[in-house]
């Protein structure tokens, strides 16, 4: 029953989902048939549901209008083959590397885009017949341009469903709302007869159901299209684990990543194939089939069965349905996945650098693409985070010193030759200026590093350490090490640091480092006083 419900939800969102893309209605269908049946079939999570996304939309309309489907082909190809490889190389927990500013920013972008996409249709614009909307802003222009070409019956289409989309859940879940906008935009221009454009005015309705066709494709078209194959299997991994979150979060599950990604590019590799474009896991067509009851894989497939019926006997039906109710649909789409509630919490409540982050990416899926939104997203968000942590993490210098295990509290001085500075932080290339601020002075023999609050040593902390080695060297200063943690103390003997300082110079605490550097003090002084009396 489960799969039931979700056919039909999955029904008007997967046809005015192709249209969105740039493609006719059933090849969106197509997508949920082939994509969702064998992504049910293969994935990671027990109750996913696979289709057209409307995060695809903006991005398959741009590769159709400049490259038409053999360049949608080729793209989604490599895509599929990335994420298989994603898959076998076991990258399914890519998912907790972006942050979340940047999936709420470009979650947002895209909103935006698809929202800018759909106001000809929900208008009834006229544009004339030389006007290019490829990209974002050529649309905008064009809407800006032609905005005096409103056709208001359209409007009142679009406004009503729109009205529907928001306020029947208010009524019932039981019927998806948009399917009951979708009927309510038929009924009105069908029996208003109202001058407004339908899919049969665009489109010519193939009721015929997918078919396996091999494309000619070239190596010069892969390599034209891999950027856009990138782009697409980023977005797909991203959203597709997202949506499995989601679904545990729903049925307390847990779910297999990289078996998820290893369908999800197969699943696209076979929709393209099979006339479709490309797909990723829906969260509210996920989140429809887990509070429909659904709780295997069985209803994912179904869902798609069902769908290939309504293809077979239905399809012809979705000539009367208004441009204006795709679009509202659409707008509806778009709002729900823009979480502007999370943006502007965000905006709210996170740091300047945070929120820079998010802004950023967001603007920048609108004006250029998700890859470059991403690409700066991550760069930022990476310069930032060493920021942070370089700050976290200090060095600073020790005048008296508190008997580890002694009871009472108290200080004691720490000898005069003798320096100790203590470092809590990760050693990283971020922060490897301060331990230039380590110093000595004349009468100093000894100086102790205490590095119990050191988790981590990268390459370029251990070239600073050997560095402090030379500069205490050549002021005839030894170093000690204190209570030195397993990777730091790895990384030390892979350099052959332990054996350049001495394996008897370090000591698992602060007392017992003191205590050895008293040792060594006496036994000098000791052999200063033999020299002297020999004298």
């Amino acid at each position: 029953m489960a799969g039931v419900v979700v056919a039909v939800v999955a029904l008007p969102l997967s046809i005015a989902l192709g249209i969105a893309s740039g493609v006719s209605p059933e090849q969106g269908l197509y997508t949920a048939i082939v994509a969702g049946f064998l992504i049910a079939f293969l994935g990671g999570s027990r109750v996913q549901i696979s289709g057209p996304t409307a995060a695809f939309a903006t991005i398959v309309a741009g590769i159709v209008a400049t490259d038409g489907m053999e360049g949608l082909i080729a793209a989604t190809i490599i895509a599929g083959i990335l994420l298989v490889l994603m898959g076998l190389f076991k990258l399914g927990a890519i998912i907790r590397f972006v942050p979340f500013t940047i999936t709420t920013g470009f979650t947002a972008g895209i909103a935006v885009t698809l929202t800018i996409g759909q106001l000809k249709d929900f208008f009834g614009l006229t544009y004339p017949p030389d006007t290019v909307t490829v990209e974002t802003t050529e649309k905008l222009a064009a809407l800006v341009g032609n905005f005096s070409t409103v056709n208001w019956q359209a409007c009142l289409v679009g406004v009503v469903c729109l009205a529907i989309l928001f306020l029947w859940p208010r009524v019932t879940e039981r019927v998806p709302s948009s399917l009951v906008a979708l009927l309510a935009g038929i009924a009105l221009v069908s029996g208003l007869g109202l001058e407004v454009s339908t899919i049969g005015d665009l489109y010519v309705i193939d009721s015929a159901l997918p078919a396996f066709r091999m494309p000619e494709l070239t190596l010069e078209l892969f390599r034209d299209q891999f950027a856009n194959g990138v782009t697409i299997a980023i977005l797909a991994a991203i959203e597709s684990l997202l949506s499995c979150v989601v679904a545990d979060s729903m049925i307390s599950g847990h779910h297999r990543a990289n078996m998820e990604l290893v369908a999800q590019g197969v699943g696209n590799i076979a929709s393209v194939l099979f006339g479709g474009i490309p797909a990723t896991g829906a969260i509210a067509r996920t989140a429809a089939n887990v509070k429909a009851g659904g709780r295997t894989p069985i209803s994912g497939m179904v869902h798609a069965l069902v769908l290939v019926a309504v293809l077979a006997f239905l399809m012809p039906y979705a000539a009367l349905i208004p441009m204006p109710t795709i679009a509202a649909i659409l707008l509806y789409v778009a709002y729900n996945m823009s979480g502007w509630r999370n943006f502007a919490h965000l905006c709210q409540t996170a740091s300047k650098g945070a929120v820079a982050t998010l802004v950023l990416t967001f603007v920048l899926t609108i004006v250029f693409d998700l890859v470059v939104a991403i690409g700066v997203g991550m760069l930022i968000t990476v310069v930032l985070f060493m920021k942070m942590v370089s700050e976290e993490t200090e060095v600073k210098g020790w005048k008296y010193y508190c008997d580890e295990n002694s009871e009472v509290t108290h200080l004691r001085e720490l000898p005069k030759s003798v320096r100790v500075y203590e470092i809590n932080g990760p050693m990283f290339f971020g922060m490897t200026e301060r331990i230039a601020d380590i110093s000595v002075k004349d009468f100093t023999r000894y100086l102790i590093i205490r590095m119990r609050g050191v988790p981590s040593l990268d390459a370029t902390g251990m070239n600073a350490l050997e560095n402090l080695y030379d500069y205490c060297s050549a002021n005839g200063v030894s170093l000690i090490f204190s209570h030195v943690n397993e990777q730091p103390m790895k990384t030390m003997r892979r350099a052959g640091f332990v054996d350049l300082v001495g394996e008897e110079h370090f000591r698992s605490c602060i007392d017992d480092a003191i205590a050895h550097a008293r040792e060594l003090l006496a036994a000098e002084e000791g052999a200063e006083n033999l020299m002297k009396t020999r004298g």
